[in-house]
């Protein structure tokens, strides 16, 4: 009777042992799998998030996962930025975000140089930018930066002069305007509505990603276009506090590979220009 009372004692003694044994690997099988750090980042949806969802293979090896939302409001997408809700974005050029961060009181920063969107001038209603009436209506986007922009493009090609005599750095309003010799009426308009705008007025200054929503392709139906040259890059952007974090580094060097530059160049054929 002892004895099985002994060996009863031992098989309890060695279910337990091997139930933990059991539950150390399970346990252990938990702690080696690793889980994808979440990326969460704001982008226009052309051409900014079509590059952030060629890079998101590579990425995705690295073990990161990138949660890419398309977004609508420039000023409200840097606001989330800073406040967290978003970790970074990619959308905007240099001037954009320093103005944003003068206007909001907000410190972004950007993290890399990305491309270049050369910015132009559409019409649905005249064929060379040498026709436009006098008086005719164009439409340009409304917040201070690309308004200077398209004015310094009209500039650029002859077609206004502008007064010179500002502080460095800052943006041109139509009072700026010295010379407007075809009166030309410049109507400030939402930026995602330039192309709809088409339809009221005689040419529009539209941003190239809003361009090639609208089906333009920049190169060849843009009346006139900037430079290669152009100051206004694009730029993955961020908080100080998240500039150096290693996965937003990881991020930005994904987007400025030569295999991207690769890409932007095949696909966008000069609508877009990588700028790193």
């Amino acid at each position: 009777m002892k004895k099985f009372v002994w060996l009863f004692a031992l098989l309890a003694v060695l279910t337990v042992v091997g139930g933990c044994g059991n539950k150390e690997k399970a346990s252990g099988q938990n702690s080696d799998k690793k889980e994808d750090v979440v990326l969460k980042v704001g982008a226009a949806s052309t051409p900014h998030a079509e590059i952030l969802k060629y890079v998101e293979p590579d990425l995705k090896k690295e073990g990161i996962k990138l949660d890419i939302v398309n977004i609508k409001d420039g000023i409200q997408t840097n606001e989330q930025t800073a406040n967290g809700e978003l970790d970074a974005n990619y959308f905007q050029h240099t001037p954009y975000l320093e103005q944003t961060n003068k206007d909001s009181g907000l410190n972004l920063v950007s993290v890399t140089n990305v491309h270049i969107e050369p910015f132009g001038v559409y019409s649905k209603k005249i064929k060379s930018i040498d026709d436009l009436s006098k008086g005719a209506k164009v439409a340009v986007p409304n917040d201070p930066v690309n308004f200077s922009r398209a004015l310094e493009l009209f500039e650029a090609n002859g077609i206004i002069e502008l007064n010179h005599k500002k502080p460095s750095g800052s943006s041109y309003t139509v009072e700026d305007i010295s010379k407007n010799k075809k009166e030309l009426d410049f109507v400030a308009v939402d930026g995602p509505l330039l192309v709809r705008s088409l339809d009221d007025v005689e040419v529009s200054a539209i941003n190239t990603n809003y361009a090639l929503e609208g089906g333009f392709k920049p190169t060849k139906d843009a009346l006139i276009i900037e430079k290669k040259e152009s100051p206004y890059v694009n730029i993955l952007v961020t908080t100080k506090e998240k500039k150096d974090d290693k996965n937003i580094q990881r991020l930005a060097k994904a987007l400025t590979t030569d295999k991207v530059k690769k890409f932007i160049n095949d696909k966008y054929d000069g609508a877009v220009v990588p700028a790193f």
